[in-house]
């Protein structure tokens, strides 16, 4: 999850946008997925001079993640980037800047982003309504189970195996195959 995070504020910070005002929308708070996609943003805004200017738990939840955004779009916050810890909160979030006429996507006003890779997530890219979405490997859960046995077992594991590298998306060069491939 630290890796999911850090290769998605790596290609925000590649994105040179000359500054960053960024609405941070938290999964459950201290699940790894949190934890990790937190982390690496909060680092990379400290040390980069970003602007947080909301950071606040949706719960994985699309429409307390409007409601947040609603609140800071009510409030007059100045902000360009949503960055969601889950695509479900990034469809919140593209739901209250839909709602007060504020453009998203590709060349427009606000970057979206978010994180698991749901084939419909994938679709916002491709169609450039969304920037990126961070790529969390479902397919790995059959090799934890066979891990996790041979350890109750007694064996021991000698190396460190990389099931799927998982990689972010970015709506300049996402294709229908990605889609199709990587979409979950």
């Amino acid at each position: 999850m630290a890796k999911e995070g850090q290769t998605a504020v790596d290609w925000l910070k590649g994105q040179n946008l000359g500054k960053y005002e960024v609405i941070h929308l938290q999964g459950v708070m201290g699940t790894a997925a949190q934890k990790g996609r937190s982390q690496a943003l909060i680092d990379t805004a400290a040390s980069e001079g970003w602007t947080i200017v909301e950071e606040q738990t949706a719960e994985w939840n699309a429409e307390k993640a409007q409601q947040i955004v609603q609140s800071a779009i009510d409030s007059g916050k100045s902000f360009n980037v949503i960055y969601a810890e889950n695509d479900d909160m990034a469809k919140g979030a593209v739901a209250a800047l839909d709602k007060a006429n504020i453009s998203h996507g590709v060349g427009k006003d606000v970057v979206v982003m978010g994180f698991d890779c749901n084939k419909w997530a994938l679709e916002e890219l491709l169609n450039q309504n969304w920037n990126y979405d961070g790529q969390c490997n479902p397919f790995q859960s059959s090799y934890i189970k066979d891990i996790i046995t041979k350890l109750q077992n007694g064996e021991t594991i000698a190396e460190k195996t990389i099931v799927m590298d998982e990689k972010g998306f970015d709506a300049a060069t996402i294709t229908q195959e990605d889609v199709d491939k990587y979409g979950i």
